[in-house]
C-alpha cells in the first residue's frame, strides 16, 4: 500500500503543504479552523508522520531509552509507567530495556539504545560499581540521567529519594511503637539503594539506642522468596528482635508470610516495615507500613534533567545535578504505632 503524502493531505484540506507541516509538527501559527481541516484530512487519508524523515529534519528522534535492573520488580514497573506518561505529554516515545540485574546485559542494552540514536537515556544502574564504565561511556555519547539508584564516580545527573532520611522516619516510627531492637533484611551491598538504606538504618538505630545484632542482618536479593528465607533463619535462631526493617516491599511481604507460617503475630510480637509502597503492600496481611517514593515527581525531574542536558549538549554544563526528593512514610497495620491508630484496636507492647 502506497504511503500517503503531505501533498495529498494539503489537497484534501485545501491548504498549502507548508500549512499541513505546521499543523502536524505543532510549529507555527494556524487558525483553529484550519487545524481542524488539516487533521480531519490527515485522519481520513490515514496519513502517518515518517519518523525517520522527521528525525533527519530535526536532528532528533523524539525517543528516550530507559534501562531498569528488573522489570519484574513492581517498583520499577510503576516507575517506568510514570516516566512513559511524562514523555507522552511531551510527544516522545520510550524504548524500554531490562538489564536482568546483570551489568554485562545492562552494558549491551545501553549500547543498543545509543546506536538507535535515542535523544537520551534514563538508567537505574543494576550494580553500584560494575555498572560504572558502561554508564559513563554512554553518558559521554549522549545525555543520560541516573534514576533511583546511582553509580559513584560517574559524571551524570541523578534523581531519586533521600534513603537515609527515609530510614530515619522508619526507625523513629518503630521506636514510637516500642521497638528497642531491630533486624535488617535487604539485598547484597551491590547497589546504592541497599547501601544507603542500610546506612540510614544503622545510623538512626545507634542514635536511638536501638540494638542491632550482627547476626540479624541478612543480605540476599529483592524478592518475596528471600524475605521468607531470611525471616525463617531469624526465627530458627531464636531471640527475635522487636522489629524487622526490610529494604523493599517484596522482602517485607515474604517476611510477613513467614511470620504467619510460624504463628508469629505482626505487629503484636514483631513489627515489620517495607520500602517503595508498591501496590501489593496495602494488600498484605497485615497491610505494610512502608516508605512511599514520589514516583511521578521522580519521573518528571528525570525527564526535565534529560531535556536540560540535551539543550546544553554542546556547552559546558558545569557540575552534575543531584536531586534527592523527600519520601513519605505510609503507616499501616504491620507496625504497632500504625495498628494502634485503627479504631477499636490497642497496640500491645
Amino acid at each position: 500500500m502506497q504511503r500517503v503524502t503531505i501533498a495529498q493531505v494539503s489537497e484534501r484540506a485545501g491548504v498549502s503543504t507548508a500549512t499541513v507541516s505546521r499543523v502536524l509538527s505543532g510549529k507555527g501559527p494556524v487558525s483553529a479552523a484550519v487545524e481542524r481541516r488539516v487533521r480531519r484530512a490527515a485522519e481520513e487519508l490515514g496519513y502517518q508522520v515518517n519518523p525517520i524523515a522527521r528525525a533527519l529534519r530535526n536532528s532528533r528522534t523524539d525517543t528516550v531509552g530507559m534501562v531498569v535492573p528488573s522489570i519484574s520488580n513492581p517498583f520499577f514497573t510503576s516507575l517506568v509507567e510514570s516516566v512513559e506518561h511524562v514523555l507522552e505529554r511531551e510527544g516522545k516515545e520510550l524504548f524500554l530495556s531490562d538489564a536482568r540485574s546483570d551489568p554485562a546485559i545492562e552494558a549491551r542494552r545501553l549500547s543498543s539504545l545509543a546506536a538507535r540514536n535515542v535523544d537520551g537515556i534514563i538508567v537505574s544502574p543494576s550494580h553500584g560499581t560494575e555498572s560504572g564504565p558502561a554508564v559513563q561511556e554512554t553518558a559521554d555519547r549522549l545525555p543520560l540521567v541516573q534514576l533511583d539508584r546511582f553509580v559513584g564516580g560517574t559524571n551524570t545527573d541523578w534523581v531519586g529519594v533521600d534513603d537515609v532520611a527515609a530510614m530515619r522516619m522508619v526507625m523513629d516510627h518503630l521506636h514510637e511503637g516500642g521497638a528497642r531492637s531491630a533486624a535488617f533484611i535487604g539485598s547484597l551491598m551491590t547497589n546504592s539503594s541497599t547501601e544507603q538504606r542500610f546506612a540510614g538504618f544503622r545510623r538512626r538505630a545507634e542514635e536511638l539506642g536501638m540494638s542491632v545484632r550482627a547476626d540479624q542482618v541478612f543480605l540476599g536479593d529483592y524478592s518475596v522468596d528471600w524475605g521468607e528465607v531470611a525471616a525463617a533463619r531469624l526465627v530458627d535462631a531464636g531471640n527475635l528482635p522487636d522489629a524487622i526493617v526490610c529494604a523493599d516491599d517484596l522482602i517485607a511481604l515474604g517476611v510477613t508470610r513467614a511470620c504467619r507460617a510460624y504463628g508469629i503475630a505482626v505487629p503484636d510480637q514483631i513489627q515489620v516495615t517495607g520500602y517503595d509502597n508498591i501496590e501489593f503492600s496495602r494488600l498484605g496481611e497485615p497491610a505494610l507500613t512502608t516508605v512511599d517514593q514520589p514516583r511521578d515527581r521522580i519521573a518528571e525531574e528525570a525527564v526535565r534533567l534529560l531535556a536540560a542536558a540535551s539543550r546544553a549538549a554542546d556547552t559546558d554544563r558545569g557540575p552534575s545535578a543531584r536531586i534527592a526528593l523527600v519520601p513519605t512514610l505510609v503507616v499501616r497495620d504491620s507496625t504497632r504505632a500504625g495498628a494502634a491508630r485503627r479504631p477499636g484496636r490497642r497496640a500491645q507492647h
